[in-house]
């Protein structure tokens, strides 16, 4: 993980000095409106003008950034001679970010090199500052761009698509409200419970998601109901990069390879979708990663006590899905805004993801179509219908 991480309260205000020491004089600042508007930028800018640093700003990053925003960034950088980018913001906009930061030196097209690998130059130099706690693209090797044509959300993959620079400061997530704290922190808890459980999970990559879990169980609801309680939004930041550390490493499963087939298609937040489908693809998995859920049960602070695997591995699920309620996350696709009539594609492109390569139980078409239609009744144990979490 070549990326180098400051994590210091307020260091996103230091900015220029850090670019003016790395010899960066002409940046250009990819975000959305939601941060212009709100102000998050101001120490920042006025840092890059202390140290004499030209910026320009794109700000027009959406939810599941799309082909056709990577376009036009990658004209503003064409106009201009920009030494690095900064993605400022939430995963939408560090993706899109890393994706200019492709563009400005390799030729055609950002879905040209959808796949594994397929970089030819290194990106210009690419700084990651995230204000909310979820996605972990500071520290990992892709960017997720969605196909306006096929409405896929494509997965380029490479060693040097890792940003050169992260700055983790937990004051720009003081302001993050409750909604954006639950999906994204439930997001970073996806992350790491997938890449333990990953086929090509390891002893270092197992470790770091297992302290983010940790870090997740004890912090998410502070974080939710308090805050700005600063210490669990330093603790949430530094568990959602720990686990996207771990699962560039490792690579996720079946909750991503759905979820981001529910992104693609009807432009549903990534973050809540994984939190709502975890539970569902866990009870799906548990047969097949026993052990790992019970590691997975001891990291979340469950009595473990004279219990078989089975049922902890179901209290692991039970809590997930208890966490959702607390934190009002649909317990069902439904309500995300899933519309089951477009199950076949949802099902193709869902196949389509490398991530069901890795996930820990075998996956076919059928079961993934199975998962869908469960999670869309909110149906998580098929015994009981009603089970007394989603009441």
């Amino acid at each position: 993980m070549p990326t180098k991480v400051i994590f210091e309260l307020n260091s996103a205000s230091r900015i220029g000095e850090i670019l003016k020491y790395e010899n960066k004089y002409s940046v250009l600042i990819v975000t959305d409106k939601g941060i212009t508007s709100a102000g998050l930028l101001s120490s920042s800018l006025q840092s890059l003008e202390e140290n004499n640093i030209h910026y320009e700003i794109f700000d027009e990053v959406e939810p599941n950034p799309k082909t056709s925003t990577v376009r036009k960034g990658a004209e503003v950088l064409s106009n201009h001679s920009f030494d690095a980018v900064i993605g400022f913001g939430g995963g939408s906009s560090i993706d899109t970010a890393k994706a200019l930061g492709v563009m400005a030196t390799n030729k055609g097209d950002i879905l040209d090199y959808e796949g594994v690998g397929k970089l030819v130059n290194e990106p210009i130099y690419t700084v990651a500052i995230p204000t909310t706690s979820g996605t972990g693209s500071e520290v990992t090797a892709s960017t997720v761009i969605t196909d306006e044509n096929t409405l896929f959300k494509a997965a380029i993959i490479s060693e040097k698509i890792f940003p050169d620079l992260a700055i983790l400061d937990a004051s720009l997530t003081m302001k993050c409200p409750p909604s954006i704290t639950a999906a994204t922190g439930m997001d970073a808890l996806t992350h790491a419970i997938e890449s333990y459980i990953s086929k090509e999970n390891n002893p270092i990559s197992g470790s770091v998601a297992l302290h983010a879990i940790s870090l997740i169980s004890v912090n998410l609801s502070k974080a939710y109901f308090y805050g700005t309680d600063r210490e669990s939004r330093e603790n949430m930041l530094e568990a959602s990069m720990l686990a996207g550390l771990a699962f560039s490493q490792t690579r996720l499963g079946n909750v991503h390879a759905i979820s981001q087939s529910f992104g693609g298609l009807f432009d549903i937040p990534h973050g809540i979708a994984n939190a709502t489908l975890l539970p569902f693809i866990l009870k799906f998995n548990a047969p097949a990663c026993l052990d790992q859920m019970v590691d997975i049960a001891i990291a979340m602070g469950i009595d473990t006590a004279n219990d078989s695997k089975e049922i902890i591995a179901d209290k692991v699920i039970d809590t997930i899905a208890e966490w959702n309620h607390s934190y009002d996350i649909p317990n069902n696709t439904k309500e995300l805004g899933v519309d089951i009539s477009q199950l076949d594609k949802l099902v193709k492109d869902s196949m389509r993801s490398g991530n069901v390569l890795v996930n820990p139980r075998l996956t076919t078409a059928k079961d993934v179509e199975k998962i869908i239609k469960n999670s869309y009744d909110g149906i998580l144990n098929e015994r009981d219908v009603k089970h007394e979490s989603f009441v």
